[in-house]
């Protein structure tokens, strides 16, 4: 039986593993910090709710790498610091978001965060982390959907020209 050939949890991350998680590690960082500030910003009821469970989302799949990184011996990236409470009315309107930008922003986010989970998923060669990745991105599609809906319930999608001239076939 070789290195690779036991459990799992057991076996060494590669370079290219460690490099990955810890970059999507730092960016989910990032992303709570931003998520946290357009919480403060957003006005939209609905909008705040999915701003809500990305923070909540975001937490859970943090701490999952962390503990992962820390068994690892791996330095974890720097955290922000906790963003502060304000209300819409405490911001002057040419310094806010509006709810299109914070939408847009997010589902960016979240087609960032597919292709980070598929690279890691394609990339690993520890069964445990490429199922972890699979899960965050189911988790992230399935927020993607929301965002989705979302964005063209409220009138914010902002799609690329669209092809209505269909040929005709002869």
């Amino acid at each position: 039986m070789g290195i690779l050939s036991g459990d799992p949890k057991k076996e060494p991350l590669h370079y290219g593993e460690i490099s990955s998680i810890w970059s999507y590690l730092l960016a989910a960082k990032g992303n709570y910090a931003a998520y946290q500030t357009f919480l403060n910003h957003c006005g939209d009821k609905d909008l705040k709710k999915h701003i809500e469970d990305g923070i909540s989302l975001i937490k859970q799949e943090s701490e999952r790498i962390e503990e992962i990184l820390k068994v690892n011996g791996i330095a974890l990236p720097p955290t922000p610091p906790e963003r502060s409470y304000a209300t819409l009315e405490d911001i002057p309107v040419g310094a806010r978001f509006n709810d299109a930008e914070i939408s847009a922003t997010i589902s960016t986010h979240i087609a960032k965060s597919l292709v980070a989970c598929s690279t890691i998923i394609g990339q690993s060669i520890r069964e445990d982390i490429a199922m972890l990745f699979g899960q965050f991105h189911m988790n992230q599609a399935q927020a993607g959907a929301k965002m989705l809906r979302l964005n063209k319930d409220k009138g914010w999608l902002i799609s690329p020209p669209l092809h209505t001239d269909i040929p005709t076939q002869h």
